[in-house]
């Protein structure tokens, strides 16, 4: 959207565009306030408004949910402050615009008013935040029961039927689009929504089991309890036992889903799934310590004595762990590198940059383009060298016609994959070196001559 061009690579329905949409709508402000930063932490500042108006979904789902003020706020925190939120709320997530569209959706089914609109509305985002991230689908019986609970008994049917029209007449935009294109189904010599689901679903590696060592599943449940044992552990508890509370019954049924989902056997998990599951998370907790609380015997300046009581208790254990992993997270600068390399590609003179053709990763090529190489054929994602006929074609001489390469970790990472790829780091001498070690970024130039 603002260059004005395609983008570098054919759109083959891996996702829907609902999320792209609205990270390209808001990326113009960071890229005016902060037009030195790299592209993707310009990106990352367009996610904060995400994450607050999410944080704020959340304090009016606690409260329709009948949390008191002071509950629901503490739901807020606990989802606001997780060292998993602090890190992942701030990344270029389509899932963190999936999962505002859900707790809309949530919002408006839960609503006291109970009013049509209010349902149609929530089949509406709910379709929204499948058509941002189309894993975030498995939630729609959660949405089902929630709207069970937030509708009349006497109106029942016509909420639903309310739901369904706003679901489906906004989620149909898709499938038409595919099918006005000649891409729902799958063919010869082209991409479909259909072929790329039935990849999606069944074609991809899985991750391995959680419960098996040595498992990408395993090591993904491994860092996000290295990060925050507290809230996932007390929330799947939580949710567990909040299933004897009707109230807190969607929510607590979100967590089952999601974890369901994430330990079947021979699925594929992805690192920000556990961004789904965090608002829920943190409503379970904090709504059944307030059903706990609710039930003691005596006068109500115990209850709230047993209020503070628990806090404390809960903070002794839990603060010292998120203080940290938050302290960490705040001030690490990851970015580092990636700013630095961004700051080479825009000043370091290289000759005629409309006519020197250099590899990046899909993080950098934004950059690239930014700093004046041409897109396309000029500033290349490493991925097209071996994968695109449309780029192999204009490299007749293989490794020999490219002069940089941007070497990340990533890029390193897919070397063997990718034979021309493998060619230039055999070809290549560093003129350039960002940071050390794994996270390093080299600038490669290649070597002609050789």
């Amino acid at each position: 959207m603002q260059h004005g061009e395609l983008a570098h690579y054919t759109y083959w329905y891996d996702h829907p565009p609902a999320g792209w949409m609205q990270l390209a709508s808001m990326s113009w402000l960071p890229n005016w306030l902060l037009p030195d930063l790299p592209t993707f932490v310009q990106g990352r500042f367009a996610m904060l408004p995400v994450a607050a108006v999410s944080m704020v979904l959340v304090f009016v789902i606690g409260r329709r949910l009948g949390l008191s003020r002071p509950t629901a706020a503490a739901a807020m925190l606990l989802y606001a402050l997780s060292p998993l939120a602090v890190v992942l709320h701030r990344q270029i997530y389509l899932d963190n615009f999936a999962v505002l569209w859900v707790l809309v959706s949530m919002a408006f089914a839960l609503s006291p008013r109970r009013h049509l609109w209010h349902h149609a509305a929530a089949g509406m985002a709910f379709a929204l935040a499948v058509l941002s991230k189309e894993t975030i689908a498995v939630l729609l019986p959660v949405l089902l029961v929630s709207l069970w609970q937030g509708s009349h008994p006497s109106t029942r049917k016509f909420s639903f039927a309310g739901f369904g029209s706003g679901f489906i007449l906004t989620g149909l935009f898709y499938p038409l689009y595919a099918l006005l294109k000649g891409e729902l189904f799958p063919g010869a010599g082209h991409v479909s929504l259909l072929g790329t689901l039935k990849f999606q679903l069944g074609g991809r590696e899985g991750s391995g089991s959680a419960f098996a060592d040595g498992t990408d599943a395993h090591q993904l449940f491994t860092d996000w309890l290295d990060r925050d044992p507290y809230l996932l552990i007390g929330g799947a508890a939580a949710a567990v036992c909040a299933f004897a509370v009707r109230r807190l019954r969607p929510v607590a049924f979100a967590v089952l889903v999601l974890a369901l989902v994430a330990l079947r056997p021979g699925g594929y998990l992805p690192q920000m799934y556990i961004v789904q599951v965090l608002p829920f998370l943190a409503l379970t907790v904090a709504g059944l310590a307030q059903a706990l609380v609710t039930r003691l015997p005596g006068r109500p300046h115990l209850r709230t004595t047993a209020s503070l009581a628990a806090v404390a208790l809960a903070a002794v254990f839990a603060a010292p762990h998120w203080y940290e992993q938050d302290r960490v997270a705040m001030r690490a600068d990851d970015n580092g590198v990636y700013a630095d390399a961004a700051r080479w590609l825009r000043e370091t003179p290289v000759g005629d940059r409309d006519r020197v053709r250099i590899v990046t990763d899909g993080v950098l090529w934004l950059d690239a383009v930014d700093a004046g190489y041409r897109p396309g054929t000029g500033v290349i994602w490493h991925y097209k060298l071996d994968q695109d006929p449309a780029v192999t074609k204009t490299l007749p001489h293989g490794w020999r016609d490219i002069d940089y390469v941007v070497s990340t970790a990533a890029l390193r990472g897919e070397r063997e994959h990718l034979p021309t790829l493998r060619d230039l780091f055999a070809h290549s001498t560093p003129v350039a070196t960002f940071g050390e070690g794994g996270g390093r970024i080299d600038i490669l130039r290649i070597e002609h001559d050789e």
